[in-house]
């Protein structure tokens, strides 16, 4: 069924009003989509723009859920909102895309990671750990020895919640909460896909594209588009891409 958005009552409800969401304003204001936009900020990029703005925590249960209320369709531009709020606005039949079982996914790293292996989707050697000093007697008694990776398994982002171990000395920088190592895996390049899937599984990339990450901050400075690899190996990123997002069972768009 095609929806018809020109000049009708749909509300379009977005948690999250930054760059990601300014650039979604873009395409809904050529479609005369109705926006309301959710984010704690005042000085949000998406207050300009949107057609209704609303300051607000996006992790408090009633908040979420009471500008949910007031919305068709609920989406997210950035993964750390409440999701039991989105999981109640879900089953009280407002259409919420990612859907919230995905997002408790997504939201964790060490969810993410058992959710690879037990889909076939290939990932690094992992073991997640409930604080540093789990990790500590690991390394200690010589299951894990540097380099390898340390991920906080909530809350990271830009390069924060990470860091690459590569003498017992770096474990100095690591976070106390639940946690995860990944082996380190030597690489060339790191490449992302973006996906896009729409509800009745119809599923379209972009073009593959190659980023180069500062050494110490873990955060992108560049990115190449199109990847310089051949046609081979972008056929290859593709492919564990769209089986990811297949295999979430993913509406919207998955990087």
């Amino acid at each position: 069924m095609k929806t018809n958005f020109f000049s009708t009552n749909f509300k379009l409800g977005v948690l999250g009003g930054g760059q990601l969401g300014k650039m979604l304003l873009t395409e809904t204001r050529k479609y005369d989509i109705h926006t309301c936009i959710l984010d704690p900020s005042a000085e949000a990029p998406c207050r300009i723009g949107s057609n209704e703005f609303y300051q607000g925590d996006l992790k408090d249960f009633d908040t979420v859920y009471n500008f949910g209320k007031n919305v068709d369709v609920l989406t997210i531009e950035i993964e750390h909102v409440n999701v039991e709020a989105m999981e109640k606005l879900e089953q009280e039949g407002v259409q919420v895309h990612p859907r919230p079982s995905l997002l408790r996914i997504i939201q964790n790293k060490g969810r993410q990671k058992t959710f690879y292996k037990e889909h076939s989707i290939p990932t690094s050697p992992f073991q997640t750990f409930h604080n540093k000093k789990e990790v500590l007697e690991e390394v200690e008694n010589g299951t894990w020895n540097p380099p390898f990776v340390w991920k906080s398994t909530e809350g990271g982002y830009d390069g924060f919640g990470v860091a690459v171990v590569r003498t017992k000395h770096d474990l100095d920088q690591i976070g106390e909460g639940e946690c995860l190592l990944e082996g380190f895996v030597p690489f060339e390049k790191e490449l992302s896909v973006i996906v896009a899937r729409n509800p009745t599984g119809e599923v379209a990339t972009y073009p593959v594209v190659e980023m180069e990450f500062h050494p110490t901050a873990n955060q992108v400075e560049y990115v190449l588009s199109p990847a310089t690899i051949t046609e081979e190996k972008q056929e290859l990123a593709r492919e564990i891409a769209v089986k990811t997002a297949e295999a979430l069972n993913a509406t919207g768009l998955l990087a």
